[in-house]
């Protein structure tokens, strides 16, 4: 059941490196897809060169960046960030990495690796610290 709070939730027009109305930015739009009953936090960059997919009802913090792409290792790889996770702000997400379902990210962490459905993880580097009782509900 989606959350009443996106009852009138409309997908924001996303022009390529400017920013939406919420003032988070895309480069390289063509390689986004973007679930409906998101939520993506001001100033929030995402950089979908090699492929960002964010499926329905996923929550981003504000302040994070999601990267398909590299420029200090050179890594480009596609980034999944499956329904319902959230973001914490001021995380960033690197190249190749999918977030599972329901998976929570704490706030600043920085993810390099994959993290697995119905957890919480955090850290620098980001790292599951346990298990949801309750799949998609409160921690």
């Amino acid at each position: 059941m989606t959350n009443s709070r996106f009852a009138n939730w409309q997908a924001p027009e996303i022009i390529d490196g400017q920013p939406t109305k919420y003032n988070w930015i895309v480069q390289n739009k063509v390689g986004l897809s973007l679930g409906h009953h998101t939520d993506i936090g001001a100033f929030t960059y995402i950089n979908a060169k090699f492929g960002v997919m964010i499926e329905d009802e996923v929550q981003i913090g504000s302040h994070c960046s999601i990267y398909s792409i590299s420029t200090i290792d050179g890594k480009t790889a596609p980034v999944v960030l499956k329904r319902n996770c959230r973001i914490g702000t001021h995380s960033t997400i690197m190249p190749g990495v999918t977030i599972g379902e329901n998976a929570i990210i704490g706030a600043h962490s920085f993810v390099n690796r994959d993290i697995p459905a119905d957890c919480v993880a955090y850290g620098v580097p980001a790292r599951v610290v346990r298990q949801l009782d309750s799949p998609g509900g409160p921690i």
